[in-house]
């Protein structure tokens, strides 16, 4: 059960149809993950090679990048700016870059910016991926923490997506099970076949308790996310009000557990973070941490209990530019 046991696989299978209404084959589209940054980093150690090129957002997750560059291929950035919505301009990707191509990374809801992507977008994802021989990889761990109405939808749920993607889950940020390391991989057989055979040669599967946690997880009631959600949304309108008392004017994010907020002016992203920390002993992340494109914006996160998030504020309130 290396790859998951059978009544866990058919856990997940249930839920993207109970979900999405997507139907996966639990024994060829499915495969359980130690995380799922284990299995980003082994799908793309399956499927690239020296020479090849990874399309990868610009900020994103780091793990996008190093493990393209530990396969020895080439990283070619797809910036996600806020005037096109923190959406990367697929029009823009170079012929001969998409030539050399063999995985695309998406990742909505969005870590860093809290940005969210439409099923038009998709489609259009989809259709370069098919063209060009790509493999679409959709990071959806934050696909079950959303606010206000927003439900976001799985790119499995689109006609013919598992002719060439894939998409991530996780129980940590759906479940609030961070630390127990169960996560999934799903969609195109082929691709899950691929990080079967890599996990095989190098992990011994999930520790059974964890299993049956996460099964327990899928399998039970799930109106406890609406209230759980209503919590980080909560929180994320207390940060926005406190970041507005000393000037930010932040986009309220519809759905991760992260607000991208830009740096006052005068600031780059690590002079703001330092000196935010040392008037106040407030972190925040950085935009830099993930990537050059995120100069000039800080990540802050939602999940920090209340009463430190009340506390936060009001150090933040004191916070002097000078």
């Amino acid at each position: 059960f290396g790859y998951g046991t059978p009544s866990l696989l058919a856990a997940v299978a249930d839920y993207y149809k109970a979900r999405f209404e997507v139907a996966l084959d639990p024994k060829r589209e499915i495969t359980a993950l130690l995380g799922s940054k284990e299995g980003i980093f082994h799908l793309t150690q399956a499927l690239i090679q020296e020479g090849d090129v990874a399309l990868v957002p610009d900020p994103g997750y780091p793990v996008y990048r190093v493990a393209a560059e530990w396969a020895g291929a080439d990283v070619h950035p797809l910036p996600l700016r806020r005037e096109k919505e923190f959406l990367p301009d697929l029009d823009s990707i170079p012929h001969e870059v998409l030539r050399r191509s063999r995985i695309m990374w998406l990742n909505y809801p969005n870590n860093p910016t809290g940005a969210v992507a439409g099923r038009d977008f998709y489609e259009r994802a989809l259709d370069l991926a098919r063209r060009n021989n790509i493999i679409l990889c959709h990071d959806a761990a934050y696909g079950d923490v959303a606010y206000d109405g927003y439900r976001p939808m799985s790119i499995l749920a689109l006609d013919g997506a598992r002719g060439c993607a894939v998409e991530f889950s996780s129980v940590s940020k759906t479940y609030n099970m961070a630390g127990w390391r169960l996560g999934f991989v799903s969609g195109n057989a082929d691709a899950v076949s691929a990080v079967r055979k890599v996990k095989g040669n190098i992990d011994s599967g999930i520790f059974p308790a964890v299993t049956a946690a996460g099964e327990a997880a899928l399998r039970g009631d799930q109106a406890w996310l609406a209230a759980r959600n209503a919590i980080y949304a909560r929180r994320r309108d207390w940060i926005l009000a406190g970041l507005a008392g000393i000037g930010i004017r932040a986009d309220s994010p519809k759905a991760s557990l992260y607000i991208w907020a830009p740096v006052p002016d005068g600031f780059t992203a690590e002079s703001f973070a330092d000196s935010l920390l040392e008037q106040t002993g407030v972190c925040f992340s950085p935009g830099t941490f993930f990537g050059g494109e995120g100069q000039g914006y800080v990540r802050i996160s939602v999940a920090t209990p209340d009463d430190r998030v009340r506390e936060a504020i009001q150090r933040i309130r004191r916070w002097k530019p000078s």
